[in-house]
C-alpha cells in the first residue's frame, strides 16, 4: 500500500477559495468535488491516524470497492484523488479559527491560512475529561495540543499518554522544551518507524502497555499514576502531561463557540446545503448533527458542502 504522507507546505499570503479542516472520508471528498470545481482548496489534516476511518482495520461496503481495504488505504487513495484534481492536503493542526470576516481566518501551529469559505469535518473522536483529576488539573499541567502548550514546559519532566501514533507525531515540539519525557502508551508494540522516532529523541523513557488512572495534584499537575495490564501502579514525578486519546465526541474545541453547536456539541447546519450559523462556513462528517454514522454518509456531506461552497456568491470567491 502507498504511504499515507501529506504535504508539508501551504501559501499563507493567498486567500484560498475554500480551506477544509479534516481529513477523513469528508474532507477529502469535499476536496476532490472543490477542486474539481476550480476552486483553490487546502485541506489541514491533523494525523489520518486520528479520525475513526483511520483507526478501521477493514473496510468493505463503501462504494467502488471491490475488495475490502483498511480504513488507512482508503484514506489513501481518497486523498491521491483530492490531489489529483489539484487540492493540496498539509499535515497541521488548527488550534483556533476567526470566521468573523469575509476572509476567514484558520490558525494552525505552522502559522496562518486565509480563506472565503470554511469547510469543517473534524469527525467526532473527541472525549469529555474522564480520568481522575483531568477536569480540574486541564489548563494547570493537563494539555492536549504540543503546539498550544509545550512552550509552558520548559526544562520541565512531562509524560505524553495514550495512543502512540497521535503522541509521536507532536514528540518534536515536546522535545523542544521538556528535559524528560515519559512516553506511556497503551499500544504493547510500536512500529519501526515509531520505534525510530523514540531513539532519536533524547530524554525519552517508553512504557508500552500503560493507561493512566489518576492525574495527581491540586493547583497544578504534579504526577501521574500508571497502570499496566496485569493490574500493577506505578507513579511519575511529572509537572505536566499531554493526553492522547479517543471518544465519540465532536471535535469542536478549536472553534470556541465560533458556530451553533447543538447540546450534544455536533455542529447545527443545514442538511440541504451543510451550511452553519456562519455565512461561507460549512461542517461535513461526523462532527456535523446526524443520525448515521458511516464513512460514505460523510463524503455525501463534504460532496455537498464543496458543492454548496461553489455556489457562495460569486462575488466573494474572486
Amino acid at each position: 500500500m502507498p504511504e499515507y504522507s501529506v504535504q508539508q507546505e501551504y501559501l499563507a499570503d493567498k486567500v484560498y477559495d475554500v480551506i477544509i479542516i479534516g481529513g477523513g472520508p469528508a474532507g477529502l471528498a469535499a476536496a476532490t468535488y472543490a477542486a474539481r470545481g476550480k476552486l483553490s482548496t487546502v485541506v489541514v489534516d491533523k494525523n489520518p491516524a486520528a479520525g475513526a476511518l483511520g483507526k478501521a482495520s477493514r473496510i468493505e461496503a463503501f462504494p467502488g470497492l471491490l475488495k475490502a481495504v483498511s480504513g488507512m488505504e482508503l484514506l489513501s487513495i481518497l486523498r491521491q484523488q483530492a490531489e489529483g484534481f489539484g487540492a493540496n492536503v498539509v499535515r497541521d493542526e488548527v488550534v483556533a479559527v476567526d470566521l468573523g470576516s469575509q476572509i476567514k481566518e484558520v490558525v494552525v501551529s505552522g502559522g496562518a491560512l486565509h480563506g472565503r469559505t470554511i469547510i469543517i469535518a473534524t469527525g467526532a473522536m473527541g472525549r469529555e475529561p474522564s480520568m481522575n483529576g483531568e477536569a480540574r488539573l486541564i489548563g494547570r499541567g493537563v494539555a492536549y495540543c504540543a503546539a498550544c502548550d509545550a512552550a509552558f514546559f520548559q526544562d520541565a519532566a512531562v509524560a505524553m499518554a495514550g495512543e502512540a501514533a497521535l503522541a509521536l507525531e507532536e514528540l518534536p515540539q515536546v522535545a523542544k522544551f521538556a528535559k524528560k519525557i515519559y512516553l506511556a502508551f497503551v499500544n504493547t508494540a510500536l512500529s519501526q518507524d515509531q520505534k525510530e522516532v523514540v531513539d532519536n529523541t533524547p530524554s525519552t523513557e517508553l512504557l508500552l502497555g500503560y493507561r493512566v488512572v489518576q492525574i495527581l495534584g491540586d493547583s497544578s499537575v504534579t504526577g501521574l499514576v500508571l497502570e499496566d495490564s496485569s493490574g500493577g501502579n506505578r507513579t511519575l514525578d511529572v509537572s505536566g502531561v499531554f493526553l492522547y486519546l479517543h471518544g465519540r465526541l465532536p471535535i469542536v474545541d478549536f472553534l470556541q463557540g465560533a458556530v451553533k453547536l447543538s447540546e450534544g456539541r455536533c455542529i447545527k447546519v443545514d442538511r440541504e446545503d451543510m451550511s452553519t450559523s456562519v455565512e461561507g462556513v460549512y461542517a461535513a462528517g461526523d462532527v456535523s448533527c446526524r443520525r448515521f454514522y458511516q464513512a460514505v454518509v460523510s463524503a455525501a456531506d463534504g460532496c455537498m458542502a464543496a458543492l454548496s461552497a461553489q455556489h457562495y456568491p460569486t462575488h466573494l470567491l474572486q
